[in-house]
């Protein structure tokens, strides 16, 4: 598994191991990137259920201002610093471990731009983080959200007020792009940045 384009472009990942991890695969993650296009410069990013962390590190490779990691697993966390650091991207990152499931959601202090959910298949855990609450007060103005399942899973709409802007299907993988209102487009990211100098780094 390595980086497809910007500045880590070719950087190899450390990966999980195990019988069942499921990595988004080079083709899905090219797919998702192309789509989001240029757009990703410079928007605060929070990768849910990380695993490695490869959706977060290609934002910030693109151009992405931050990424925050999360998941459960200390196994996962290990290997997102260890991917965080091979791409130098630590001044960038920050890595919580947290179970989205069977917890609240942790404070943040800021918004985000950009969401990737890439959750265990078949579980329905998308719309169960969707709808969790204090969840749609991450988001900033016209936020996107991508959820990636098995093609066999679909989300409930309207999902928490956001709209479906676009659904692609993958062999055995469904992407669904969802995004927040913003009453004036040109404004969806500019809301004010937020100094998380205080934060730790590592949770």
């Amino acid at each position: 598994m390595r980086i497809i384009s910007g500045a880590c472009r070719g950087r190899k990942l450390v990966q999980i191991q195990g019988r069942d991890i499921r990595p988004t695969s080079d083709r899905v993650r090219e797919a998702l990137f192309n789509i989001l296009g240029p757009d990703i410069r410079e928007k605060r990013v929070l990768d849910m259920f990380a695993g490695t962390g490869a959706l977060g590190l290609e934002a910030l490779s693109r151009g992405a201002q931050s990424a925050v990691f999360l998941d459960a697993a200390r196994s996962s966390c290990n290997v997102i610093k260890r991917n965080v650091e091979l791409c130098r991207m630590a001044d960038h990152a920050r890595i919580i471990r947290h179970d989205l499931i069977n917890a609240s959601l942790p404070v943040f202090h800021q918004l985000f731009d950009l969401i990737f959910m890439d959750p265990p298949y078949n579980k329905g855990y998308p719309e169960q983080v969707i709808k969790t609450p204090g969840f749609f007060e991450l988001l900033a103005p016209g936020a996107i959200i991508i959820v990636e399942q098995s093609a066999k899973e679909s989300l409930n709409y309207p999902v928490n007020s956001l709209d479906k802007y676009l659904e692609k299907k993958y062999s055995r993988t469904t992407l669904t792009f969802l995004r927040k209102s913003a009453t004036d487009d040109k404004d969806a990211y500019d809301y004010p940045k937020t100094d998380n100098s205080h934060l730790p780094r590592f949770l």
